[in-house]
């Protein structure tokens, strides 16, 4: 194919879009809560309670408040338990008393003095709780190990190898109004922490992503079966979040945009768009799109640079409503998350991993996309920055 010549007659010219453009420093508002760039700490997981006890600890306030030090535009905490029976492993962090909101308190308030806003990802494991750390082993952990009774949409446990899974139990009414009822008075619990942001966890094959999925969701009452009573439990819970915090700040939804199974009798990122036209009349703000972990099986082939943004980009496409969009997965370079912005493909770049090997990501990302005037250098670091900011 013959090169496409530029229509002017004059030399080819290179147009600086630069103040036309938004870019990845640049704020960006959900309702009245301005985050100052794109560039969003993901929840990950620290598994660093000692106590059992789901009170955050002295590495909880130095990991989020580092990022915050580092540039992020938003540090939202690691999958934080409504209840007990919810974690993970007996070491995650809990959000279920005031006691653990006055746990948060200084390191939200320390995430705030740096400009960030932070946040905080609620969540419930269902048939995925009650295991040691992943640095032990990820095992199972049984009630005579320090585990205790799981909860999910069916008694079909999580298909461990080689090991028996705890005790699992398929959830009844009134476990499901407990369920909604703790994401709420979680809620409030984060509010007077002083966290700006919540996010309902439902990805991941957690228990809101296992009451979506058929893989694991096989009722035959009004939490199964056809796609909005799969979907109703995540609704109801978005409502009851959304009903506690206030109306100036956002509520945010992480999804599985897919499950990587080739099955009809799968989530699919199409069911995944028309949840977000759902959620959004729930209450939800924007849709933080990751994928799979519904099972062993459901994981994708290739993990690459940018591997879930096209799951992004086609709720984005896709939903009827205006909710916002973010992108996680294979973000590793500021270039990669200055492309996602300028060319409008996402509304917040999501970063783990990279934040976890580079708590100054943002500061440096800011350095080489030219956008130095964009961030803050804490006075206490600049002498290190000088050369480079």
């Amino acid at each position: 194919m013959a090169a496409i010549a530029p229509a002017s007659a004059g030399p080819f010219r290179v147009r600086d879009y630069s103040h036309t453009m938004t870019h990845l420093f640049d704020s960006v508002t959900l309702r009245d809560t301005e985050l100052p760039n794109r560039l969003t700490v993901s929840p990950m997981c620290q598994y660093s309670v000692e106590e059992r006890d789901g009170l955050a600890t002295p590495w909880h306030h130095v990991h989020l408040g580092s990022r915050a030090v580092g540039g992020a535009g938003l540090v939202i905490a690691e999958a934080t338990a409504v209840e007990p029976r919810g974690r993970i492993t007996p070491n995650d962090l809990g959000i279920w008393s005031e006691e653990h909101a006055d746990a948060l308190r200084d390191t939200t308030e320390f995430v705030k003095s740096q400009g960030s806003v932070p946040g905080i990802q609620l969540a419930h494991a269902g048939r995925k709780a009650s295991t040691s750390r992943p640095w032990e082993g990820h095992d199972p952990l049984q009630p005579d190990e320090g585990g205790w009774e799981v909860v999910g949409p069916s008694d079909d446990p999580w298909p461990y190898e080689d090991q028996a899974a705890p005790p699992t139990r398929a959830m009844d009414a009134d476990d499901i109004e407990d369920v909604i009822a703790s994401f709420r008075e979680a809620a409030e619990h984060a509010l007077d922490a002083g966290f700006e942001v919540a996010e309902v966890h439902g990805a991941h094959g957690y228990l809101l992503h296992e009451f979506l999925s058929p893989v694991t969701n096989d009722r035959d009452d009004e939490y199964g079966g056809s796609f909005e009573n799969r979907a109703r439990l995540i609704r109801e819970v978005t409502e009851a979040v959304r009903d506690v915090w206030p109306a100036e700040k956002p509520v945010l939804v992480r999804l599985s945009g897919t499950d990587w199974i080739d099955d009809e009798e799968s989530w699919t990122v199409e069911q995944s768009a028309r949840l977000a036209d759902l959620l959004h009349e729930a209450g939800a703000d924007l849709i933080d799109v990751s994928s799979g972990g519904i099972s062993p099986a459901s994981f994708p082939d290739w993990t690459g640079p940018n591997y879930q943004l096209a799951l992004a980009e086609h709720v984005r496409e896709n939903a009827e409503s205006d909710i916002r969009v973010g992108t996680v997965g294979g973000v590793t370079t500021p270039e990669q998350g200055e492309a996602i912005v300028r060319n409008d493909r996402a509304d917040l770049v999501i970063v783990g991993r990279e934040f976890l090997r580079d708590p100054y990501f943002g500061l440096h990302a800011a350095h080489e996309l030219g956008h130095e005037d964009d961030v803050e250098v804490p006075a206490q670091y600049r002498r290190g920055f000088t050369e480079r900011l």
